[in-house]
């Protein structure tokens, strides 16, 4: 199969994204190596440019896709349909929603993209959300499968954009809960230890002083079972990979409940508090919710957005069983700049 020589010009709604994903969306019979073969021999161009995978495309410009050959495959993998279930589900997730901003509140176990045997994920389910002008909202931030709550999708490139010169700019205040066990011995204080990905496992993060980079996670006792279990609200004030969990559990001594990936070290009074704990009926799940986000508006200036999840049935059966008050309003850092 043979594709000849394309001209073609950028869209605004693809302004700001990578190179490379726009291939991938735009002209997906070309395999992504071909892609890198042709941008290092400058065959694929923009405006007349060289260009990278990583390169920045913007509204206007005009790409050169230089004619390629395929092998036809004699596989193709099935694209997958929206159900009319996933189409239910998507749609009744929307906690918040204008013309620039749609928020969800993502259930457990619900991946946020696609990857390796997860092909059931919120990216693939957003057709079910787009516009009126076809537009189609894409994400700006993630969050772990195991972890539920506030999600923010933008309604359009542009907004994409400042929404994620927002978030690395730190202008998002976002508060989790969670229950750790056991609890932490200084009630409230911050957590300032650099995070780095783990050398012997490529998806588990760890606490690095020399090699991570830097990691602040501020966080707050709201109520306790004595030493067995709390209720901490964290604000990550930077954006690391499983930044809390790892915070929690190597910064604090105090594993978020559920979590099996990070755990805190294991002694006897440890072994005692699960041992507690295992006869409350507690959700088999990880106990981290994504509760509350503040941030100004991506695209209405001085106004703010300020979103809040409720907790899912299984989280208000455990901060019952244990006595906590699921209804907590109280921002704990509400005095923190």
């Amino acid at each position: 199969m043979s594709a000849k020589l394309k001209f073609i010009t950028i869209k605004d709604d693809d302004d700001g994204q990578r190179l490379e994903r726009w291939l991938k969306k735009n002209v997906p019979d070309m395999p992504y190596v071909l892609a890198q073969k042709l941008m290092r021999k400058g065959q694929i161009r923009i405006d007349g440019k060289r260009v990278k995978p990583e390169t920045r495309i913007i509204s206007g410009q005009e790409i050169k896709i230089p004619p390629f050959d395929v092998k036809e495959r004699t596989h193709k993998p099935a694209k997958r349909e929206l159900s009319e279930g996933d189409i239910d589900l998507i749609r009744s997730l929307v906690i918040y929603k204008d013309e620039d901003v749609i928020a969800i509140n993502k259930p457990y176990g619900l991946a946020s993209q696609g990857g390796t045997n997860t092909d059931r994920h919120v990216d693939a389910m957003l057709l079910a959300l787009k516009g009126e002008d076809g537009v189609v909202p894409r994400l700006v931030h993630r969050l772990d499968k195991d972890t539920s709550g506030v999600m923010l999708l933008a309604r359009s490139a542009k907004c994409a954009k400042a929404l994620g010169e927002a978030f690395k700019g730190r202008a998002v205040r976002k508060l989790y809960w969670a229950v750790v066990t056991p609890t932490p011995e200084v009630l409230e204080g911050s957590i300032k230890a650099p995070i780095i990905k783990s050398g012997g496992d490529f998806e588990k993060m760890v606490i690095d002083e020399e090699e991570g980079k830097f990691a602040l996670t501020e966080y707050s006792v709201i109520e306790s079972v004595g030493r067995a279990a709390a209720f901490v609200a964290f604000w990550p004030r930077t954006g690391r990979t499983h930044q809390i969990r790892v915070h929690a559990a190597q910064g604090l001594g105090s594993s978020i409940i559920g979590d099996r990936k990070y755990r805190a070290t294991k002694d006897e009074e440890s072994k005692m508090l699960d041992a507690d704990l295992a006869g409350m009926g507690l959700a088999k799940r990880l106990h981290l919710h994504s509760r509350r986000i503040i941030l100004p508006h991506p695209m209405k200036h001085g106004q703010i957005i300020d979103i809040t999840a409720p907790l899912d049935a299984d989280l208000i059966h455990s901060w019952k069983s244990l006595g906590f008050n699921y209804k907590y309003k109280q921002d704990p850092f509400e005095n923190i700049d």
